[in-house]
């Protein structure tokens, strides 16, 4: 068995203004290999299998709620492939077990090595120590950006998507940005949500992309995991009004941020935007348990 391509649907949200925006629900795409995760782990995994190594392993990068950690943790147990996550926080190896995103994947099978956060921003010499001490596992970056998720980022565009006049995304490390930025259409805008307030994302997109199509809006709302009150009032409002859930880290600041330029009159009319849910969705439990510190009564329902 391997990651299969998969038809994902598209679903419309009527705002009552001049322009249409759609919202294509990779989300849905499966359980645990959830939304942009899927796609960028799509060529990485598959072309691994394919090879003639009899102790496999996966090996990746991540923070302590990371989407990323959970699905290569997810593929790791789908596959039965040992997983090891360097986790980026050496206080959290006495209480891995109070986060739920951690948890879970060592519920999936991966093992951790917490790292301090000092050498974790080091990830070069961290890579090349691992490849000398396990020489035959797939490494994969973190947030899994690299040119074969770029590559797999094209199953997202479709002979459907062609028709929208911009692609909206939003933006962590830049790999799903720049697989939608180089497989878009010639006549297509590309907009990207940085929930990561990050100088060097338009470089390291355009040196995978190839192209400069797209641009970069802030929807950060404070810092990347930072979850204000507004937020959650978005999220959830959403979640009532058109049955769809997001996450509070990525596709949730990404709409609210399309809302208000929708609202601000930022499209021209008769306008059609397709923007991408790229799950994120085992993050609410740990982003309520963040909340629970802040508000009383307050969490992403």
């Amino acid at each position: 068995m391997q990651l299969p391509i998969i038809k994902i649907p598209i679903t419309e949200i009527l705002l009552g203004k001049n322009v249409r925006l759609f919202l294509k629900r990779e989300d849905l795409i499966h359980t645990e290999i959830s939304g942009n995760k899927f796609w960028k782990l799509f060529y990485n995994i598959n072309l691994y299998l394919d090879q003639a190594i009899k102790e496999k392993k996966i090996i990746t990068f991540g923070g302590a709620f990371s989407n990323h950690i959970f699905t290569v943790s997810a593929v790791g147990k789908i596959y039965k492939i040992p997983t090891l996550g360097l986790i980026r926080g050496e206080e959290l190896a006495g209480k891995w077990q109070e986060n739920p995103t951690l948890r879970k994947a060592k519920e999936n099978g991966m093992e951790f090595r917490f790292i301090s956060r000092e050498k974790y921003r080091e990830k070069e010499i961290l890579t090349k120590n691992l490849k000398k001490e396990f020489p035959d596992a797939l490494i994969i970056p973190e947030g899994g950006s690299n040119t074969l998720a770029i590559k797999g980022i094209q199953h997202m565009l479709t002979d459907e998507t062609k028709e929208f006049d911009y692609l909206c995304s939003a933006v962590g490390t830049g790999g799903t940005l720049a697989g939608i930025s180089h497989y878009a259409a010639e006549n297509q805008k590309v907009l990207g949500f940085n929930v990561v307030e990050d100088s060097s994302l338009e470089e390291k997109i355009f040196n995978w992309s190839g192209k400069k199509n797209f641009e970069l809006i802030s929807a950060s709302f404070g810092g990347y995991g930072k979850i204000s009150a507004e937020n959650v009032r978005f999220i959830n409002g959403f979640k009532e009004k058109y049955s769809i859930q997001l996450d509070p880290i990525y596709t949730g600041k990404m709409m609210q941020k399309l809302f208000e330029m929708i609202e601000n009159n930022y499209f021209e009319d008769g306008t059609k935007i397709l923007a991408f849910h790229t799950g994120g969705l085992q993050g609410i439990e740990g982003a309520n348990l963040l909340l629970r510190k802040k508000f009383e009564n307050l969490k992403v329902q």
